[in-house]
């Protein structure tokens, strides 16, 4: 038995004072703080600190097998728990092959195994002319599917149209499983080098390439489609205001649609990002901070669900400094996920630095909800994870909301360094995470190394 007692517990209904019973890695009992405890139990009392469900991050690139110079599960789990990300379910591109075939899967179940420091699951993707692989990998375990609307940048996992969709779409209805969907209409995307962009290198030229009207466009098509096929369709990484006032208007209809926001989205404006900085290229593209303020709205609404990162790493050669055309898009902040968000949401609720302590407690709750609970039900797994109560995996964060850092690349777990939160002073100290009652994470280091499972 294992007594997690604090002041600061973070429970669906509100932040309390309490200690949690952990049995068999469950939640047992949830009981007063001051509680006897059982007998032989072991405790561990953090009065002054959060203790917080642990972060879930349903968009998460790891790349292995295949492409394990990127990132591997061993740096990238072991990064996870270094930010109290308890589970991740890993994207099906990038790795070679990729998750589309249930060989595929088997091959990428290979890679982890044993290799993994949190909880892991995965998509399956949806490709052009793998329709009849998608019953098979649903058996075979994967929480859903991912597509693109766009090329991916790499070709083992090709866009799909409208008419792949309308292949998908109804077996994914039948089999109550999520098609995620990378929304931006190919038609409506430039390249940076073309008029009246002609240039590599500034931002401006980048984000004016891929506007949001290609979100939009793309959002719509699959709003139509999910109230056609009554299909559950997630859309990734949402990025401006019009692309979160078309999913409130189709949530407002009762289409079965849902849809994720970024750390990056909510952290960094575009006016913010100097010419050549090629660490913040990303897909869709971190836009004006009028959207930035949009998506805190959406988040405020309910029109966006949650906040997961995108984690999707490549080595450093390939961002091509200075070559906005040319470099990788993709942003690696799976470690700082929790201190990015928490200071990005103190920042956009105009808290003051020096007032930090007086925010409101229903800020917290938002967190486990937008990063724990939400993500945990995309993939069919809110029974088990994603909060604290009782019958639940007893996956928790502690952290010191109130005591910042800044983020040096060279102490960052994840495979390549380079990020751009370089620099940056974030509040939020992850100190101990527990996966399944196991201290995996605890004062800066690995407690219980490959002690994962895969879901």
């Amino acid at each position: 038995m294992l007594v997690v007692r604090s002041n600061r517990i973070i429970l669906p209904e509100g932040e309390r004072s309490a200690a949690l019973h952990i049995s068999n890695g469950v939640i047992d009992r949830i009981v007063e703080y001051a509680s006897e405890d059982p007998t032989g139990a072991r405790v561990f009392n953090v009065p002054g600190l959060v203790v917080s469900p642990g972060i879930v991050d349903t968009h998460v690139h790891i790349n292995e097998p295949g492409r394990a110079e990127w990132e591997g599960f061993d740096t990238a789990t072991r990064a996870a728990a270094a930010g109290g990300v308890t589970m991740l379910v890993d994207m099906p591109l990038n790795s070679v092959p990729a998750t589309t075939t249930v060989g595929a899967l088997h091959a990428k179940i290979e890679a982890a195994r044993a290799q993994c420091h949190v909880d892991v699951g995965f998509w399956g993707g949806v490709v052009p002319g793998n329709a009849g692989d998608l019953d098979a990998l649903v058996d075979a375990g994967v929480r859903g599917f991912k597509c693109f609307l766009v090329p991916s940048g790499v070709d083992e996992f090709p866009a799909v149209n409208e008419s792949d969709l309308r292949l998908a779409l109804p077996i994914l209805a039948r089999r109550k499983v999520p098609l995620l969907v990378h929304a931006e209409d190919p038609t409506r995307i430039t390249h940076p080098t073309d008029p009246p962009h002609q240039s590599h290198s500034t931002y401006q030229a980048y984000l004016t390439s891929r506007p949001p009207q290609s979100e939009l466009a793309a959002i719509r098509l699959m709003i139509r489609l999910a109230e056609e096929f009554n299909t559950p369709v997630h859309i990734v990484h949402v990025s401006s205001a019009e692309g979160v006032e078309a999913i409130a208007g189709a949530k407002a209809a009762w289409v079965p649609i849902t849809a994720e926001t970024c750390p990056h989205y909510l952290t960094f404006a575009a006016a913010d990002i100097p010419d050549g900085a090629t660490e913040y290229k990303c897909a869709p593209p971190i836009r004006e901070s009028a959207h930035r303020d949009a998506l805190w709205r959406g988040l405020e609404s309910g029109a966006l669900d949650m906040i997961v990162t995108d984690h999707s790493p490549a080595p450093p050669a390939m961002k091509t400094p200075g070559d906005f055309a040319r470099a990788w898009g993709g942003i690696a902040s799976l470690e700082l996920s929790l201190p990015a968000v928490w200071t990005a949401l103190l920042v956009a609720q105009g808290v003051e630095p020096c007032d930090r302590r007086a925010a409101s407690p229903a800020l917290l709750s938002d967190l486990a909800q937008w990063m724990s609970a939400a993500p945990a039900a995309l993939a069919g797994l809110g029974e088990r994870k994603g909060r604290i109560a009782v019958g639940y995996d007893a996956d928790l964060v502690v952290w010191d909301p109130d005591v910042d850092f800044v983020v040096e690349p060279a102490q960052l777990h994840q495979r390549h360094k380079l990020t751009p939160y370089a620099g940056r002073s974030l509040f939020g100290t992850v100190l101990t995470t527990f996966v399944r009652g196991e201290r995996v994470w605890d004062k800066g280091r690995l407690t219980r190394a490959y002690s994962g499972r895969m879901l």
